[in-house]
């Protein structure tokens, strides 16, 4: 088995931190929120369009008071495990492509978790009726592809009557949406050539165990002394008296 070291793979996941931050810094502070200060980049449909997202990714969010600090708890929680299963996976001789998705992946995550934790402290963006800043920090977003807004139909569950536009995203989604798309695409790369390598790995031990097995019979076989049976020496024939060895008189 082929050990993978995790730290190269790390260094994805800081560097989309670092971009991700350093875009919605250039953002916030060189940006009006709103329709006001959005900047179309290809006519009406690619923009770069200032707003806050008080919940989960693309705009979706918890509706309770607590909904916030629950979901900030939860990418915490996400943010751990889907680390230790990138190490976990880079020890085993995981596929590198599925190495590098998930450390893109884990990137997005602590992108937005930075948001939630410090933002609401820092630049005062806290999500409605928060109890502390801290733990409720709204996240930046601003790249927004404009190709459908309107009313969502009535019969539409949860979301029906409320209106709609095509999800504004940050470049921590989009790192978590690609990973997750990549390995949804060559999955069974990632995973089916790992199996290979698992069950020609234990071909060739079978192999070898068969080999030693085979040489250690010739060897058995081959040198081993032949066995000896001991036989009984035949008894001796008794001696003849000396009175037996007198001849008879005639």
């Amino acid at each position: 088995m082929q050990h993978r070291s995790p730290y190269r793979y790390f260094l994805l996941t800081l560097l989309v931190i670092l971009i991700d931050q350093g875009v919605k810094m250039l953002v916030h502070f060189n940006m009006d929120e709103g329709f006001a200060g959005q900047i179309r980049v290809l006519g009406d449909w690619f923009k770069i369009h200032y707003v806050t997202n008080p919940g989960m990714a693309f705009g979706m969010q918890l509706g309770s008071e607590y909904g916030k600090l629950l979901l900030t708890g939860f990418r915490l929680v996400a943010m751990v495990g889907i680390g230790y299963y990138l190490v976990r996976l880079a020890r085993r001789g995981a596929h590198p492509g599925l190495l590098w998705c998930i450390a893109a992946i884990l990137g997005g995550a602590i992108g937005n978790v930075i948001d939630s934790i410090f933002y609401g402290k820092l630049f005062g963006l806290t999500t409605e009726n928060a109890p502390t800043p801290w733990f409720h920090g709204k996240v930046i977003d601003m790249f927004f592809f404009d190709f459908w807004e309107g009313i969502i139909p009535e019969w539409v569950p949860v979301w029906g009557g409320s209106y709609y536009s095509t999800p504004i995203f940050n470049v921590a989604d989009a790192s978590i949406f690609l990973g997750v798309c990549v390995i949804l695409m060559f999955q069974s790369r990632f995973f089916h050539e790992k199996q290979e390598e698992q069950a020609a790995e234990a071909e060739a031990n079978e192999e070898a165990r068969e080999s030693l097995a085979a040489s250690g019979e010739f060897s058995e076989n081959s040198f081993s002394e032949p066995e000896t049976t001991l036989e009984e020496p035949e008894p001796a024939a008794p001696e003849k008296s000396s009175d037996e060895n007198r001849s008879e008189p005639v």
